[in-house]
C-alpha cells in the first residue's frame, strides 16, 4: 500500500456519455438540514442535476452510491454552473443556483422525512428564473454593495457583466478591450469584481465604478465618446500575468484576508487586494484545478492542486507539503470537513483522505532452519527457465499497434518421411523463421524413432551409428492471412506495379478466396490486403486488358502480394489445363524507389556507428573521471573535489541517454533491414519477370542482392552486397571475354567496411539491371576464352583470406576446359 496515494473514502460513477467542467460541483448544506454535513451538488452538460450526502458508512456498502444519492433531476438545458448561497430575498435560507447557457434558475431543495425503510425524500422546486439574451459563460456571487443576502453577476460571452440582485435586474456593463471570456470571482473585501481578459492581465473591477459607467445596450467602441450619460468604464487596478488564466478565488478566512489567488497554466500567483505580488510559484506540469483553504500556520496558506499527471498536491504558500495520486485527472476540487471531492471530466465523483490506513500486519515469526540449496538451485533453474521461455515468445510488430492485435498464432504442419536402417537417436527439430515473424519455440528434442517415421519438422538433426549428423530440411509456406487481412481498396496512393499475362483477366476472388468473404467489391475487379502492421496494399484488375495493377504507399510492402498473386496465377491456369500462360513486367524498373530504402537503411547504420564512437568517448571520460574521484578519496588529505562529482554525474547521463539512443537506433535498423530486404525481393522478383529469368538465374540475382540474413556490427548489407554485383559486373556481365578475363586476373581486393555513401552502390546496381535488360546472362562458369588465376574473394567478414587459399587455373585444351586448383584436383568439362 503506497503512502502517497489518495484514500478513496466514497465514490461514485455519474452516467455514462456525460461530461463535466470546472463550475459542474459545489457543495453545501443546499436543503438546510441544519446537521452540519454539506451536501454535493454536480451539474453535466447533459442537464442531469445530482445531488450527493456521502457517509463513511456507505463505504463498503454495495449500493452506496446509489444510498447517497438524494435526488437526480434531468433538465431541459446543459448545465454551466451551480452554486449554493442566499438568493432568495428575506430569506436566510441557502438555495441553488443553476447557470444554463440562456438561463439562470434558482431552485430550493427540501427533504421529507420517510415513515418506512426507504429513507427521505427530496424534491426540487423552481423559485425563479432569469431568461437571458446572451449565451454566458459563468457567474460569481456576493453581496454587491453591500447589500443583504447574495446577488448574482453572469459574464456573457461577448464580454457583458449583468447583476441580477435576487429575483430583479440590475444593470449590464460591457467590459472594455474585451475578446474572450477569462475566469470570474468577486472580492467582497474590497467590493470588486476580478477576471483576467485576452491580454493576459488580470484587472479588477470596483462595484460603484461599475454601477456608474455607461449603461451597456450595445457594444460601443473603446475610442469613441459614449453617446449617453455616465462615466467610461476602467478596471480599478491591473496586474500582467503573461498567461492565460485557468481559475481565480479569493478565500474568505482570516489569515488570508488580503489573498488573490491565481492559477495560471505554468505558474501560480498570490496577490494582495492591491494588485501586488505576494508571492508567485512556477509549476512543472500542467495544472487543471486548485482550491485555497486554510493553514494551522498564521501567515500561511494551503493550497490543493490537481495536474494533469493524475497527482493531487497540497502546497503551504510556495512549499510542496504532500502528493496523493488519484486515479484519473481532476477538473473541480472542493473540501467537506476534513475530505477531498475531487471531479473527472468523465463523471468520476471521488471523496478521499490522505494518508495511509493503520495496518494490523504483524510479522511471523521466522522458523531458524538450514536452507537446502539443492532446492534452492532447482527452484532457481526453474525460474531461469520461465525467464527464457518468456524472452523468446515475445512478439514483435510495428506502427505503434497493440501488442495483442499484431500476433496471430499459426499451427501447421509439414510430414516428410524420414527412413532410417536403424534406430534414430539423439533427434533434434529445428523451426527457423526470419523477422518479423517469430516462433514460440525453435527446438525440439524428440523421442528415439524406429525405422520409419513421420515427423512435423522444418529441419532434423540426427545421429548415425557412426556419430555422424544427419540433416533433413523440409521448407513451407505460411499462408497470407497469417500477415494480413481483407480491406477497402485505397483510391490514392505513391507507388504502382503493372504485371501483364498473355490470358484473359481472372477473378481476383477466385484466385484469393480467403479474402473474398470480406470483399467490398463482389465483382472481383479489385482486392485490398492490410498489413498487421497498418500497411495497405490494393490489387486492381483491368476489366478490357490483360494487366494487373498492385499498388501501395510503402514499396517494400507490395513484394508479398506481387508474388502470391504469381504463384496462384500459375496454380489456376494450371487447374484449367493452359499450358501457354506467360506473366511479364513491361518496366521501367523501379530503382529509385527502392534506393530510398538502401539510403534509409544506410543512415541508421552511420547512425549506429555515430553512437558506438560517443559511446566509447563518454565511457572513457566516466572511467577518467572515477580515477581521479578515487584517487581523491583515498589521499589521507581531504582536497575539494572541484565539480567532480557534478561532471561524473552528468557524463553518466549522457552516457545513458546516449545508450537508449543507439538501442532505439537498433531496432529502427532491424526494422530498415526487414524492409530492405522486401524491396530487394520484389526488385528481384520484377527483374525474372521483366527479362524471364529461370529458377538458376533467379537464385544467382537474389544470392548477389540478398548475401546476408542480417546485419553485423563488423559487415553490413552495403559492402556485402557491393562486392556481389561487382564480382558479377566483371565477371558474367562483363562487356567482352577480354575485360572479363582481365577482371579475373586481378588478385585481392579492399577489405570489406562501412563506405562513406551509396553512390557506388547505386551506381553498380543500375548498371547490373542495364546489363540484364541488354541480354546478360547470369551464370557460374566462367566465360574466358584465355587462362587466367583466379583468386576468390572472401564475403563472410572483413580482414579475412579466401576461401581455400591455393591457385585455381583455367585453360583449354583441345575443345575442353581444364581446371586445376592448387596442383591437385582436376575437373573436365564441355566447353
Amino acid at each position: 500500500m503506497s503512502l502517497f496515494k489518495a484514500r478513496d473514502w466514497w465514490s461514485a460513477a455519474l452516467g455514462e456519455g456525460e461530461e463535466f467542467d470546472q463550475g459542474c460541483l459545489c457543495v453545501g448544506d443546499v436543503d438546510n438540514s441544519g446537521t452540519g454535513h454539506d451536501k454535493v451538488v454536480v451539474g453535466s452538460y447533459m442537464g442531469m442535476l445530482r445531488i450527493f450526502s456521502p457517509h463513511a458508512n456507505t463505504k463498503t456498502s454495495e449500493g452506496g452510491p446509489a444510498e447517497a444519492l438524494l435526488l437526480e433531476v434531468q433538465l431541459h438545458n446543459a448545465i454551466v454552473q451551480v452554486e449554493v448561497g442566499k438568493f432568495v430575498s428575506c430569506s436566510d435560507l441557502l438555495h441553488l443556483a443553476v447557470l444554463h447557457p440562456r438561463k439562470c434558475s434558482i431552485f430550493s431543495v427540501s427533504g421529507t422525512a420517510g415513515n418506512v425503510e426507504h429513507g427521505d425524500q427530496y424534491q426540487l422546486k423552481l423559485v425563479y428564473e432569469h431568461n437571458l439574451k446572451r449565451t454566458v459563460c459563468n457567474m460569481t456571487y456576493g453581496a454587491f454593495g453591500g447589500v443583504t443576502g447574495h446577488s448574482l453577476c453572469i459574464q456573457s460571452m461577448d464580454g457583458m457583466l449583468m447583476f441580477f440582485e435576487q429575483d430583479s435586474y440590475t444593470f449590464g456593463r460591457f467590459l472594455p478591450g474585451f475578446l474572450l471570456p477569462g475566469p470570474l470571482v468577486y472580492n467582497p473585501r474590497t467590493d470588486s469584481v476580478l477576471t483576467v481578459s485576452s491580454a493576459r492581465q488580470l484587472e479588477s473591477y470596483r462595484y460603484e465604478t461599475l454601477a456608474v459607467a455607461t449603461e451597456a445596450e450595445s457594444r460601443q467602441d473603446p475610442d469613441l465618446n459614449p453617446k449617453t450619460g455616465g462615466k467610461r468604464l476602467t478596471p480599478d487596478w491591473t496586474c500582467v500575468l503573461g498567461e492565460q488564466a485557468l481559475d481565480l478565488c479569493v478565500p474568505s478566512y482570516s489569515h488570508a484576508s488580503s489573498s488573490v489567488f491565481v492559477l495560471g497554466e505554468r505558474n501560480l500567483y498570490c496577490l494582495r487586494d492591491n494588485s501586488h505580488i505576494r508571492f508567485m510559484k512556477k509549476l512543472e506540469f500542467n495544472p487543471s484545478c486548485f482550491l485555497p483553504f486554510a493553514s494551522v500556520t498564521d501567515g500561511t496558506t494551503n493550497l490543493l492542486l490537481g495536474n494533469h499527471t493524475n497527482m493531487l498536491l497540497v502546497y503551504q504558500d510556495v512549499t510542496l507539503k504532500w502528493a496523493a495520486q488519484l486515479s484519473f485527472v481532476p477538473v473541480a476540487v472542493r473540501l467537506i470537513k476534513g475530505v477531498v471531492v475531487s471531479l473527472s471530466s468523465d463523471g468520476h465523483l471521488l471523496c478521499s483522505y490522505m494518508g495511509t490506513d493503520p495496518s494490523f500486519f504483524s510479522t511471523p515469526k521466522v522458523d531458524a532452519r538450514e536452507a537446502d540449496y539443492e532446492q534452492v538451485d532447482a527452484e532457481m533453474k526453474k525460474l531461469q527457465r520461465f525467464i527464457r521461455e518468456a524472452s523468446r515468445t515475445q512478439g514483435t510488430g510495428g506502427g505503434g499497434a497493440p501488442l495483442k492485435q499484431l500476433v496471430k498464432t499459426l499451427h501447421t504442419t509439414c510430414c516428410p518421411p524420414v527412413k532410417a536402417r536403424c534406430v534414430v537417436q539423439s533427434s533434434k527439430m529445428t523451426v527457423a523463421i526470419q523477422p518479423p515473424l517469430a516462433v514460440t519455440q525453435d527446438q525440439f528434442v524428440l523421442e528415439p524413432m524406429g525405422q520409419c517415421v513421420c515427423v512435423c519438422v522444418t529441419e532434423v538433426c540426427a545421429l548415425c551409428s557412426s556419430g555422424v549428423p544427419r540433416v533433413l530440411q523440409a521448407r513451407f509456406s505460411l499462408p497470407l492471412a497469417l500477415l494480413c487481412v481483407p480491406s477497402s481498396p485505397a483510391k490514392t496512393t505513391k507507388f504502382k506495379i503493372t504485371v501483364d499475362t498473355n490470358q484473359p483477366p481472372v477473378d481476383l476472388n477466385a484466385v484469393f478466396p480467403e479474402f473474398a468473404v470480406k470483399s467490398e467489391d463482389k465483382d472481383g475487379n479489385s482486392l485490398a490486403f492490410q498489413f498487421l502492421s497498418g500497411a495497405k496494399v490494393t490489387v486492381l484488375a483491368s476489366r478490357t486488358s490483360q494487366r494487373y495493377r498492385i499498388q501501395s504507399d510503402r514499396f517494400e510492402d507490395m513484394w508479398m502480394v506481387v508474388k502470391e498473386l504469381v504463384q496462384r496465377f500459375d496454380q489456376h491456369f494450371s487447374k484449367l489445363g493452359v499450358k501457354d500462360f506467360k506473366k511479364s513486367f513491361s518496366g521501367p524498373l523501379p530503382l529509385q524507389e527502392y534506393f530510398l530504402s538502401v539510403d534509409h537503411h544506410f543512415q541508421l547504420r552511420v547512425s549506429a556507428q555515430q553512437y558506438q564512437d560517443l559511446l566509447s568517448e563518454r565511457a572513457v571520460q566516466f572511467r577518467a573521471i572515477q580515477r581521479r574521484l578515487l584517487t581523491r578519496f583515498k589521499d589521507k588529505t581531504p582536497a575539494p573535489l572541484q565539480n567532480l562529482d557534478t561532471l561524473l554525474d552528468a557524463t553518466y547521463s549522457q552516457v545513458m541517454a546516449l545508450a537508449e539512443a543507439a538501442e532505439q537506433n537498433r531496432a529502427l535498423l532491424q526494422e530498415a533491414f526487414v524492409r530492405l530486404r522486401g524491396a530487394t525481393h520484389l526488385l528481384v522478383l520484377l527483374l525474372t519477370l521483366w527479362q524471364g529469368l529461370s529458377p538458376d538465374q533467379t537464385a544467382i540475382l537474389e544470392a548477389t542482392l540478398l548475401p546476408l540474413l542480417q546485419d553485423t556490427p563488423q559487415l553490413g548489407w552495403e559492402e556485402s552486397c557491393d562486392a556481389a554485383v561487382s564480382h558479377l559486373l566483371r565477371s558474367c556481365l562483363s562487356r567482352s571475354p577480354k575485360d572479363q578475363a582481365t577482371s579475373l586476373a586481378q588478385q585481392g581486393g579492399p577489405v570489406l567496411g562501412l563506405p562513406r555513401d551509396t553512390a557506388r552502390l547505386k551506381k553498380h546496381i543500375a548498371l547490373m539491371c542495364d546489363r540484364i535488360g541488354k541480354g546478360g546472362r547470369l551464370t557460374l562458369a566462367s566465360e574466358a576464352n584465355v587462362p587466367v588465376q583466379v583468386q576468390v574473394q572472401n564475403l563472410a567478414a572483413p580482414g579475412e583470406s579466401g576461401r581455400g587459399g591455393g591457385r585455381r587455373e583455367e585453360r583449354k585444351e583441345g575443345g575442353r576446359r581444364v581446371r586445376e586448383e592448387g596442383g591437385g584436383r582436376e575437373v573436365n568439362g564441355a566447353s
